[in-house]
């Protein structure tokens, strides 16, 4: 009994000892588990917002040539000799941007953007056109010597850079976008030149002079010592890449004859060749199309407007509404009312409710012209989908919302088209809502449609677009993995597009982004915000459906005036829905008495009477002192 009872006590004991092991093993485990969490934690969790303004440098990177340092005489004097930089400018720039590097709620940190402007680090040697070391150096030791976060910009799109690459490049029609008529021809924006480069293939002078450059730049950062390289917060490729159009200064609208790109052989090629990809067969094209061709090859692109050219078949007509959609439009003026209170405006189409949107929207144009108005955002615009309507003339009332009432502001009658060009019936409408006075003090304009206008449907336009926005998205995602092949990490890699979307008087199928802006998921988004986009709650809205959870804003317009604290809380709200940087234009200067001209009429500057600057550079400096 007493061998038995010491025998069992002792199993007793081990048991006990064991059970204590593992509750003691457990609770290192969840003690190292709640450590590595709390460090996942910590490490995702964003950091202070980069402001990275962006200055012109191109007299210090290129200072060596004649024409760079007549332009900005003051930079390129500080850019000489063997191991010069601009670091000494960009640091005198952001100082006087505030004396901090990080606000005093360490929720803003002053770094900066440097623009490499991609065609102008090609020189002419012995007849070719070579990369300037010399000026990639001097883009090298910026990195370096600046001890500051960087956003590099890796420059080349439409605009202008007074690269002397650009004219040559500009000789070879392979470079350029083509219209049906032929390429399109170089154009103005601004004071700058516009050159259509083209993105449609990769064996083309101009990308392979992209990717020279690129790779260039990039061989010499990621040289550089392991400190300088986490400076490098991010890499935006390119710039706004879309497709194009004549009269690019005023021609984003509607009116005028409709001419986009691309119609080169390649984009003829590929085209046939989408469709192949998606429908597999030409009879399911034709089911689609309710169309008769024999082969894909028969297919030529969308070309010509049945108004006012003849047409081989009806597959060949193209307008700003022939892929199914129309624009209803205007601008409406309540006096007294915010952003937050926007008036609302109700489209009915046949006495039936269509759709209701805000007049919240940028319309610089209406504020130019009417100044007295204080604010720009008060466009509106409701896009109506007519594909599925049936042929005959339909009627649009607009109306204002005001109290729980109606207020009819203009009726349009408009014409839906069948592919024989019959003359439209009218169709029958239901009964309208009661309608109210407009309220007194209101002012307002539809802009659109037109009064019997027609609208022709062709749904090879759809299918057309689709493959010019895929033409875009492929572009993008060739850089990025020219850039991800460096030492950069791919989470660092940003497109740097536009949103043309919340402009309400812009016709998008000339750019033909899509939804997305045509960004490739491996690709980080970034997005150049003006007005309304910048501070209010449109590009949110898009931000919400676009499955992104961090961005980069590349530049940052608001066009008008802001205080300190209207400013931190536009901050704060780009913070707090994942921007991980904010770009804007700034003025280069120096250490000494010098500082650069107003250059820019974006620029945030003291001396900038255009789009609120100089109020906005106040509030920076408000915020970083």
């Amino acid at each position: 009994m007493t061998s038995s009872h010491s025998s069992s006590s002792g199993s007793g004991d081990r048991q006990a000892g064991d059970a204590g092991s593992r509750a003691l093993a457990v609770a290192l485990l969840a003690f190292v588990a709640i450590v590595l969490l709390l460090g996942v934690l910590a490490s995702s969790r964003p950091g202070p917002l980069l402001l990275a303004p962006m200055m012109g440098l191109d007299a210090c990177l290129f200072a060596d040539r004649p024409e760079e340092a007549a332009r900005s005489p003051a930079i390129a004097r500080e850019c000489q000799g063997a191991q010069a930089s601009a670091a000494p400018i960009i640091e005198s720039t952001l100082r006087a941007l505030g004396e901090r590097r990080t606000s005093r709620d360490g929720t803003l940190e002053m770094g900066y953007t440097l623009n490499l402007p991609l065609l102008k680090f090609l020189t002419l040697q012995q007849g070719q056109w070579t990369v300037d070391q010399e000026a990639v150096g001097r883009a090298v030791r910026s990195v370096r010597d600046a001890d500051r976060p960087v956003v590099l910009y890796l420059f080349s799109t439409h605009f202008g850079s007074a690269a002397p690459a650009e004219a040559a490049l500009a000789q070879d029609a392979d470079n350029l976008l083509q219209t049906p008529e032929g390429p399109l021809g170089k154009d103005r924006y601004y004071q700058t030149d516009i050159y259509p480069w083209s993105f449609v293939r990769l064996d083309n002078g101009i990308t392979r002079a992209r990717e020279s450059v690129v790779r260039a730049l990039l061989q010499g950062v990621c040289g550089l010592p392991q400190a300088a390289r986490e400076r490098v917060r991010g890499v935006t490729l390119l710039g706004e890449l879309h497709q194009m159009f004549p009269r690019f200064e005023d021609g984003m609208g509607f009116s005028g004859p409709y001419v986009t790109t691309d119609y080169s052989a390649a984009s003829v090629q590929g085209f046939r060749q989408f469709l192949r990809q998606r429908f597999g067969t030409v009879e399911r094209l034709n089911a689609q199309l309710g169309a008769g061709f024999r082969s894909f090859d028969e297919l030529a692109p969308p070309s010509r407007d049945i108004r006012s050219q003849p047409l081989r078949h009806y597959w060949e007509h193209i307008d700003a509404y022939a892929a199914g959609t129309l624009p209803v439009m205007g601008w409406l003026h309540a006096p007294g009312r915010g952003a937050a209170d926007a008036p609302w405006v109700r489209v009915y189409l046949d006495g039936s409710l269509a759709g209701r949107v805000q007049a919240r929207f940028g319309r610089q144009d209406v504020l130019a012209a009417r100044p007295e108005f204080k604010t720009a955002d008060l466009g509106w615009r409701f896009d109506l989908a007519y594909a599925g309507l049936p042929p005959g003339m339909h009627r649009l009332d607009i109306y204002m919302e005001e109290g729980g009432l109606l207020a009819r502001l203009d009726t349009r009658h408009i014409a839906i088209m069948d592919r024989a060009q019959t003359a439209p019936q009218a169709l029958p409408s239901r009964p309208l809502p009661v309608a109210a006075p407009v309220p007194p003090g209101v002012e307002f304009h539809v802009d659109a449609p037109a009064e019997l206008s027609s609208y022709y449907f062709n749904p090879l336009v759809p299918l057309w677009n689709a493959f010019r926005a895929r033409q875009v998205r492929d572009y993008l995602d060739h850089f990025r993995a020219v850039v991800a092949g460096s030492c950069v990490p791919p989470e660092r890699i940003y497109s740097h597009q536009i949103l043309p979307f919340v402009n309400p008087g812009w016709d998008v199928s000339k750019f033909a982004v899509e939804q997305d802006l045509d960004v490739p998921a491996r690709l980080g988004l970034g997005v150049s915000l003006y007005g309304e986009a910048s501070y209010g709650a449109s590009f949110f809205d898009w931000l919400r459906h676009s499955g992104r959870d961090f961005y980069g804003v590349t530049e940052f317009h608001p066009l008008r005036a802001m205080s300190p604290d209207q400013l931190k809380a536009v901050l704060r709200r780009h913070a707090e829905h994942g921007a991980r940087f904010l770009s804007f234009f700034a003025e280069a200067q120096g250490s000494g008495p010098w500082r650069e001209g107003v250059s820019n009429v974006m620029s945030f500057d003291a001396a900038n009477p255009h789009h609120g600057s100089a109020p906005l550079r106040a509030a920076v400096q408000a915020m970083m002192q």
